[in-house]
């Protein structure tokens, strides 16, 4: 399973729901271990932006520039980790190879790239003059940086220098697969509070930042004093 950054202590649905992925799968793998009949290894893959891909600033970039700008930003400030598609590649197949069941495995993506530099510099190589940066604001749910780890996580070293398995609560599959039923089910009822409210009882760190949904932390909150 291919996750992402946004996992890691999420403030928007996505974020949460790479979160879920990683406990049901992890639970799932644990709920199999030691069985004589099992012949699949589940594992999970931790990393950050990868450049060119679908969605990424990049193309994103080249086109505002093309069309003579302007290049948008959401904030002056805001960083992100990047890979190239060939290294995600590689590191997610050496990570299927090494997993035997239930790893987190987490990518050294080394230093974050401001994204305002990004642009800087893409507007530069491309020759063009007269290119504006414009700050649109930050999305809902749209953090300035993203972790790899929680603060309550550590991780543990594997033969390949890049890859580190994570070391993060657990939870047992029984638990859990009812919860994720019961999620879908509420999906169906397309009540986005509702939705919302179920992941954050499944994932507590989840916290949303600039959102509609902050009104379900507070309800929680409350609920919890």
């Amino acid at each position: 399973m291919v996750s992402t950054d946004k996992a890691v202590n999420p403030s928007n649905v996505i974020g949460c729901s790479k979160r879920i992925c990683e406990i049901y799968i992890q639970s799932l793998a644990k709920s199999i271990e030691g069985a004589p009949e099992r012949n699949t290894q589940f594992i999970t893959t931790r990393f950050g932006n990868v450049l060119g891909s679908n969605g990424s600033v990049i193309p994103l970039f080249r086109e505002q520039i093309k069309h003579g700008g302007p290049v948008t930003v959401t904030h002056p400030e805001i960083i992100r980790y990047f890979m190239t598609i060939p290294e995600a590649c590689q590191l997610v197949l050496e990570a299927g190879a090494m997993g035997k069941g239930g790893e987190i495995y987490i990518f050294d993506m080394g230093k974050p790239v401001k994204i305002l530099d990004l642009a800087k510099r893409m507007i530069r190589l491309s020759g063009s003059k007269n290119i504006k940066i414009e700050f649109t604001g930050l999305r809902h749910g749209e953090k300035l940086y993203e972790e790899l780890l929680s603060k309550a996580e550590h991780t543990k070293p594997t033969h390949h220098e890049k890859i580190m398995i994570a070391n993060v609560r657990e939870y047992e599959y029984q638990h859990i697969s009812k919860m994720v039923d019961h999620l879908i089910r509420l999906s169906y009822e397309y009540d986005d509070m509702r939705t919302v409210k179920k992941m954050k009882e499944i994932v507590p760190e989840f916290r949303s930042i600039n959102s509609p949904f902050e009104a379900v932390d507070t309800l929680l909150d409350k609920i919890e004093i």
